[in-house]
């Protein structure tokens, strides 16, 4: 009988164990031959518990980023490749506009950069910057710009984010590369004038302007689609919850960030209050059309230049990867960024070559050349 109630208790716990070993990776185990013949009734309560501690793996850690996979509509909105924040469907599955933009003080200010998730700020000739805002939310906008012509190295930025590229002309260095690096829309070029118009307010050249209406009608004219390709997964990775950069490696704070530029003398000072970083320019606030410019994450990115041959014209490598900073939160890392093939994504990394993970917001990415970069680049505490 003794011997009755040890096998009726072996099956039970065995057919127990069936149950939850059935979904460990397809192991299969032998229960009876790790039991001894007379094995007691704790004894064998124990080998069922070691045996499915060693055959039960863990669960690997969930990322602390989103994953691209994770991107799915939810109550009509969808989380932005730009910002990483929950935007409506309708803008966030469209691939967002670029538009090329002056910084001459004749120009300013800027209509709809404040609706940019991302801004590029990069020099062209004479110390004399432009910004490329890419936006999703341009539909209603009937004053974007005003907008001035193209350089090389802009087309790469704008095929970063698959970003359909607005500009008001190009260098002749520059025209190559239009089209075949990028879809674009040409201000002095066939259909793409119709995109553009003249406002009365402001003295050529500052007075190209563009507005959401005409870009899409444009498009329309050039067939151009606003599906992202099937195999894109955005450019940044964004946080799950906040990036605090305080157990990077040397970290620093970062108060104020100056990229450098001469001419507009710019500096993103951070808010406590609000944990952004509002920009200045030219001794004052930084205003678009709608109010200070302010940004969640600033990208300081050292690239390579010279100038093409007998030329003004600046020759910026955007492909060949170098150092920089990430300031966020009122902190900022050394970083060093590489870029994914020549049409691929530039990927930040900080001193242990882990990938920078951006906090959800607002980015402003400044191209400084590696020549001024320990000389011009301050951050402060």
């Amino acid at each position: 009988m003794k011997n009755l109630r040890r096998t009726a208790l072996l099956w039970a716990i065995m057919t127990a164990l069936g149950f939850s070993l059935g979904g460990c990776r397809g192991k299969s185990v032998d229960v009876s031959a790790t039991l001894a013949p007379e094995t007691t009734e704790a004894e064998t309560t124990r080998a069922v518990i070691q045996i499915t501690q060693e055959t039960t793996e863990p669960e690997p850690p969930e990322p602390d980023y989103y994953l691209p996979e994770e991107r799915v509509e939810e109550n009509g909105k969808i989380r932005s490749f730009l910002t990483g924040e929950m935007i409506d469907a309708s803008q966030g599955n469209r691939r967002p506009v670029a538009v090329m933009m002056s910084n001459d003080k004749q120009a300013l200010p800027q209509y709809g950069i404040n609706r940019a998730g991302v801004v590029y700020e990069a020099p062209v000739e004479g110390d004399m910057n432009r910004y490329m805002a890419l936006i999703e939310d341009f539909d209603e906008l009937e004053r974007i710009g005003s907008v001035r012509s193209c350089r090389t190295y802009y087309t790469y930025f704008a095929r970063e984010f698959e970003a359909i590229y607005v500009h008001f002309g190009q260098s002749t260095f520059a025209k190559p590369y239009l089209g075949k690096v990028v879809a674009n829309i040409n201000g002095i070029e066939g259909l793409g004038g119709s995109a553009f118009y003249r406002s009365s307010d402001k003295r050529a050249p500052h007075n190209a302007y563009t507005s959401g209406k005409r870009i899409l009608d444009v498009s329309e004219k050039f067939q151009y689609t606003w599906e992202y390709p099937e195999d894109y997964q955005g450019h940044y990775r964004f946080s799950r919850g906040t990036v605090t950069l305080e157990d990077r490696p040397g970290v620093m704070d970062a108060k104020t960030a100056y990229p450098g530029y001469r001419m507009n003398q710019a500096k993103f000072v951070y808010n406590e209050e609000d944990g952004l970083y509002h920009r200045y320019q030219y001794g004052d606030v930084h205003s678009g059309d709608e109010g200070p410019i302010t940004v969640k994450n600033v990208l300081i990115q050292w690239c390579e230049w010279g100038h093409y041959a007998s030329t003004p014209y600046l020759n910026i490598n955007v492909h060949t990867g170098s150092g920089g900073y990430y300031v966020t939160n009122g902190h900022a890392v050394p970083i060093t960024w590489e870029k994914d093939g020549e049409f691929g994504v530039t990927r930040y990394y900080d001193q242990d070559h882990n990938e920078i993970i951006l906090n959800p917001g607002k980015t402003w990415v400044c191209i400084i050349a590696t020549t001024d970069a320990a000389q011009a680049v301050k951050i402060e505490g």
